[in-house]
């Protein structure tokens, strides 16, 4: 769901419903020859109450405006963007830089702006990083992706090497979120910019979109699309707004959370050449409580691991694999926007188990979540006045 103004959405809006769950998902096995079946329904978040006393949040950094992502260094430092366009570096220490130099410029309206930012796997070799950023241009504007090498103090050489077409009106879903693979391909997460939602299932646009493509922005020769016109890096499509996205730690496999409308977050495994089904299918319904597409299910189409109704408004997300928080190792953290908490799922054979909440007290919106190297987990705040906020258990 777009995640500006959703908290007051919620709260004259979203209406809870039964917090029953969908039994077990199964593979179905199909008659040869005959049509595909549509999956069972997705299990359904139980909506747990924030938790508290298990875990602290202790602020390593205040001041900044519209943080939107935080990725750390080898060397212990981290990068943090800031919506408005710029990007900082934060000290293992927790002082923060002054504006790297270097940077593109930004459609900053909406929710457009400089969004994530990610690290060249080989990175203390070539000194590369990447960052994703809405880009204005003829019709409008578009997520686009640039490579520079970083100095320390500046972006240099840098080259834009993806750019989201057509560019379209509206300061609505981006996306983006920036994952490398084990293999050294770069995973870009796309939104269908709210207003065009049905370019979500059209194979030769970007919106609703996740791309696969080399760290030159050339599209992989094992890419499902390759031999279809204007579809070359697509990985998966039917997707809303994912601002959520991380390689499992174990399987390699990229998992992802979008935004639903009202109701309808996923929880997805995006894999190769498949359709999610937006606007086709969804758990959520339009903010005028219409309904959206078909229903819920449909032969063909993708369901969610796990789905949110009322919302989370999901943005960033991280495989805890540290030990610093104990019982945490092998959880999937999610950062939400409304009502705002770190939502933490376990997993047992690719199922959600658990979802447990906490933070939620801080009345904070998450909108990045990482591991640092000190095995805590960094959150940062969106708000005119945000922050990096370093999560550790409680003391006792």
């Amino acid at each position: 769901m777009p995640e500006v103004h959703v908290r007051p959405l919620l709260a004259v809006a979203v209406v809870l419903a039964a917090c029953t769950q969908a039994p077990p998902a199964t593979p179905i096995g199909e008659n040869p020859g005959s049509p595909p079946s549509a999956q069972p329904p997705a299990d359904r978040s139980p909506t747990p109450a924030n938790t508290r006393g298990v875990v602290i949040a202790e602020t390593v950094a205040g001041g900044l405006v519209n943080p939107w992502a935080i990725e750390f260094l080898p060397d212990g430092r981290a990068l943090v963007t800031e919506r408005p366009g710029r990007l900082r570096v934060l000290s293992s220490t927790g002082q923060l830089s002054a504006p790297v130099t270097g940077v593109p410029a930004v459609f900053a309206q909406g929710q457009g702006g400089l969004l994530d930012v990610a690290v060249d796997p080989q990175f203390s070799q070539n000194q590369l990083v990447y960052l994703s950023f809405a880009e204005s241009g003829e019709g409008g504007a578009g997520t686009a992706v640039v490579r520079a090498r970083f100095t320390g103090t500046a972006l240099v050489d840098v080259q834009v090497i993806f750019r989201q077409t057509p560019k379209l009106n509206g300061g609505g879903h981006y996306g983006s979120r920036l994952v490398f693979d084990r293999h050294g391909f770069l995973y870009v997460t796309l939104g269908d910019r709210m207003n065009w939602r049905d370019r979500a299932q059209d194979l030769s646009m970007g919106q609703g979109k996740i791309m696969r493509i080399t760290s030159t922005g050339s599209a992989p020769s094992d890419n499902p699309f390759v031999a279809v016109a204007n579809a070359q890096a697509i990985w998966s499509y039917g997707h809303r707004n994912v601002q959520s996205a991380a390689l499992h730690p174990e399987t390699g496999q990229l998992w992802t959370v979008e935004h639903g409308a009202r109701g309808g977050d996923e929880l997805n495994r995006p894999e190769r050449g498949k359709n999610y089904g937006w606007p086709v299918i969804t758990y959520g319904v339009d903010y005028s409580g219409a309904r959206i597409g078909e229903g819920t299910t449909k032969a063909g189409l993708e369901q969610p691991v796990y789905y949110w109704d009322p919302v989370i408004a999901p943005s960033g997300m991280a495989f805890y694999t540290a030990s610093a928080i104990p019982g945490w190792r092998g959880s999937v953290l999610i950062g939400s926007l409304s009502p705002g908490a770190l939502v933490r799922l376990e997993l047992t054979n690719g199922r959600v188990t658990r979802e447990t909440r906490y933070l939620g007290e801080l009345g904070e919106r998450i909108r990045d979540v990482t591991v640092g190297p000190d095995g805590f987990v960094y959150l940062v705040t969106d708000s005119g006045n945000g922050r990096v906020l370093r999560v550790m258990p409680a003391a006792g």
